[in-house]
């Protein structure tokens, strides 16, 4: 399994740009789709919300990834 860490510039990002901004997926259609078909996990947990927050903290995993999220410097 790939380990990715993503900083975050905010307070949160949004799952369908996570996946983009974490080169995972090549376009934001694909984004909405994989999440749609409940390919993507949250915290353990198939996450179907396109715009949901992903916060410091949270695991994102898709297609044999796992992005960790870390709060900004």
């Amino acid at each position: 399994m790939q380990i990715l860490e993503f900083d975050l510039d905010g307070d949160y990002v949004e799952l369908k740009q996570l996946l983009k901004l974490a080169d995972l997926v090549t376009s934001g259609g694909e984004a909405k789709m994989v999440i749609s078909e409940g390919q993507v996990l949250v915290d353990g947990e198939v996450e179907l919300r396109k715009a949901c927050k992903i916060r410091a903290g949270q695991v994102v995993e898709f297609a044999d990834s796992q992005i960790r999220v870390l709060a900004a410097s």
